[in-house]
């Protein structure tokens, strides 16, 4: 009995030094206090997520039966970056009917919403990025949605090309050049640096107002500072709401905003947007030399159409001749492109052909038979004139592939838009501008100046040749003389046409400014 009572006791006592000891760990006393993991939020849903085990003792740890296999990690999902960039909103709440009708013009229309956000996958992660290391609200990473409905290859009436929407002058303010083999307005990279650039900048001169950055990115920084000081002036407010800027500028801000909350509101909205992973899509690889995109696509083993999508600065069939270039490739494509690349040959990476020059030879000539620019040629045979000499030699690079190979290099882009026209040459006479040639051929003066890779503001000299297309398109067009009481609007509407289509077609850039009398070129739907 004695015995029973002592050996009691001791269990006892041990039982008691145990749950002290237990105590000290669980209020973190000694340095061997294990840390408590902390809380991750796991991307899988709630239903994906195992049962906890429920540990029964301390002494008898729960043992799989002998027939059971190992548990198997599940594979984690990455984040959708949706939710990193809702969550990184930082525009001040809005909610007014210009907004709510930008916002339920969106909700009507959610293929187009769906289709935009796929075509933005590519892009999306590296410019939440880099919005992020700025620490710019997120709503920015939507913007190039109102801009270029994210398409790389976008291009205005203005001129404005890339998701960003560069005009020529702007673009070289913030040195996205522009040559006959690449335009930085495109680039991915390039173009995104140099946009949030700006808009950090404007943000500046407009005193930390996101919206007031916003407006001077779409109508231009003197339009909105004339517009604050118009509203000093009044006693007015200086406010975005406030100001009396461009249609199209007091539009652009609220669709900006009416997106971000729509895409808030998705789920509530039964709104689905396609997932994109909170990773990055695709890795940059430095080149010091010219490659043919046909060729890095065979690298890579993958379509040349997504290496024209990544790296839509890219204007003709490769990289640029001289100077540092780069490739955007997939990221699991990256391997593959390394490991190929570093068997190619250097003579392979691009194709040359030797042109002997021959008597009567231009360099115009030259480069039009081979589809290459003068400048090119000059460029890459380092010549400072045109002047050429029979029985010389010029270096002429050459394509690996069919010129179709290339879809969407700017000559396939160009053709296909005149595909089913009736092309002609017209050499330009002593008084002749691209006006009156336009208004002659009943083309629209952007659509010439396009054509023939001209500036809309190029002066032609007689004896230039011009290449000018007239297909179906141009068979539906007319002149229209503007009527007393006549707007676009109503013009529009006449010839079942759009306001934008008669903006773009007789290069007017404030809706207002029609005239009785004037006379329009109308393209009818």
């Amino acid at each position: 009995m004695t015995i029973k009572k002592s050996l009691f006791s001791l269990l006892a006592l041990t039982a008691g030094l145990l749950g002290c000891a237990q105590q000290n760990q669980l209020v973190g006393q000694p340095n061997d206090a294990e840390p408590k993991p902390q809380s991750v939020q796991s991307p899988i849903s709630p239903a994906e997520i195992e049962p906890p085990i429920t540990v029964t003792s301390a002494a008898e740890p729960v043992r799989p039966a002998l027939t059971d296999k190992p548990a198997q990690a599940k594979p984690v999902q990455p984040a959708d970056l949706w939710d990193e960039i809702r969550a990184g909103y930082g525009f001040p709440k809005i909610s007014n009917r210009r907004t709510e009708l930008q916002k339920k013009w969106y909700a009507k229309h959610p293929s187009y919403l769906r289709r935009v956000a796929k075509r933005s996958e590519p892009y999306l992660f590296y410019i939440t990025e880099e919005i992020r290391r700025r620490g710019m609200p997120m709503e920015i990473a939507l913007l190039p949605f109102v801009e270029s409905a994210y398409d790389p290859f976008a291009y205005s009436h203005v001129r404005a090309s890339g998701l960003w929407q560069f005009t020529p002058p702007t673009a070289g303010d913030f040195g996205l050049n522009e040559t006959w083999w690449y335009d930085g307005r495109r680039d991915i990279e390039a173009s995104t640096h140099a946009a949030l650039d700006y808009l950090q900048q404007l943000h500046r001169r407009f005193n930390n107002d996101w919206l007031l950055a916003l407006a001077a990115y779409n109508a231009g920084g003197g339009t909105v500072s004339k517009a604050i000081r118009n509203n000093k002036r009044r006693a007015k407010g200086s406010d975005f709401w406030s100001l009396k800027l461009p249609k199209e500028t007091r539009i652009y801000v609220p669709r900006l905003i009416g997106l971000s909350q729509l895409l808030l509101e998705a789920d509530k909205l039964n709104i689905a947007v396609p997932y994109i992973a909170a990773k990055p899509y695709f890795k940059r690889f430095d080149l010091d030399y010219q490659l043919d995109l046909a060729q890095a696509a065979e690298l890579a083993e993958m379509n040349i159409d997504s290496i024209y999508l990544l790296n839509p600065g890219y204007s003709q069939w490769a990289t640029a001749p001289e100077g540092a270039q780069h490739l955007l490739l997939p990221v699991d494509k990256s391997d593959t492109f390394t490991k190929n690349l570093a068997k190619l040959a250097p003579q392979k990476r691009i194709g040359w052909k030797r042109y002997k020059i021959k008597s009567g030879d231009s360099l115009g000539k030259i480069a039009q038979a081979h589809k290459v620019k003068v400048s090119a040629l000059k460029t890459i045979n380092k010549l400072n004139s045109n002047i050429i000499r029979a029985g010389h030699a010029l270096i002429i690079p050459v394509a690996a592939k069919h010129p179709s190979h290339y879809r969407y290099s700017l000559t396939q882009r160009q053709t296909r838009k005149t595909q089913g026209g009736n092309k002609r040459r017209y050499k330009v006479r002593s008084g002749d501008s691209l006006w009156t040639i336009a208004k002659k051929f009943n083309v629209s003066y952007n659509d010439l100046a396009r054509w023939n890779q001209l500036s809309l503001k190029s002066i032609i000299k007689p004896g230039k040749k011009l290449t000018i297309y007239r297909g179906k398109n141009q068979r539906n067009t007319l002149r229209y003389k503007v009527q007393k009481g006549d707007s676009l609007g109503k013009i529009a509407q006449r010839f079942s046409t759009s306001v934008k289509s008669l903006l773009r077609l007789n290069n007017i850039k404030n809706s207002r400014l029609i005239r009785p009398g004037q006379s329009l070129l109308v393209r009818r739907g």
